[in-house]
């Protein structure tokens, strides 16, 4: 009876962070970060069975895919449509600490595969015909030839001269 007891002790506080700390779902089922849905928002349209990889069948419909995140209907994906901003803080939030130098904008921000792929002429925004050649875009990504795309064949880089830790990327 007392391990019982003390089991339940010791395990409510962690049921208790847990559920203080889960990110609530979206109407889909899918998590959320502080900013919305997380991720690149070409993967999360590309992955329609939200596995992590992009099938083939998802490469062929990238283009249709691709297509849902045009909010305006003018038939390009516009960088701001890519990347909706952050909503505005609260006025009562407290205030951010200061960056350390070299931590600000001016760093360097890790590139990203699949937008490398698909934005031909690299002006931050998808236009008609990147859109109708997203699919061999992505197939261009497809490093072992296997007709898909894993998540390691389109996770973003690291900056150019940055040292990640991890192993050489295959």
């Amino acid at each position: 009876m007392k391990t019982s007891f003390r089991l339940v002790l010791v395990s409510l506080p962690l049921v208790l962070a847990g559920t203080a700390f889960a990110q609530p779902a979206d109407s889909a089922g899918h998590r959320r970060g502080p900013h919305g849905p997380r991720g690149n928002a070409a993967i999360r349209v590309l992955d329609a069975d939200r596995n992590h990889e992009l099938s083939a069948a998802e490469i062929a419909g990238a283009a249709a895919a691709l297509r849902t995140l045009d909010a305006d209907n003018d038939g390009t994906v516009a960088a701001t449509e890519l990347r909706p901003a952050r909503p505005a803080r609260p006025a009562d939030a407290p205030a951010r600490p200061e960056r350390p130098a070299g931590s600000g904008a001016d760093t360097a921000r890790p590139v990203d595969p699949v937008m490398l792929a698909l934005d031909a002429d690299k002006n931050g925004s998808l236009s008609a015909g990147e859109l109708n050649n997203a699919a061999a875009s992505l197939a261009a990504l497809d490093l072992n030839k296997d007709g898909k795309l894993t998540a390691d064949e389109f996770r973003p880089l690291p900056p150019e001269g940055a040292t990640t830790g991890r192993g050489p990327r295959r």
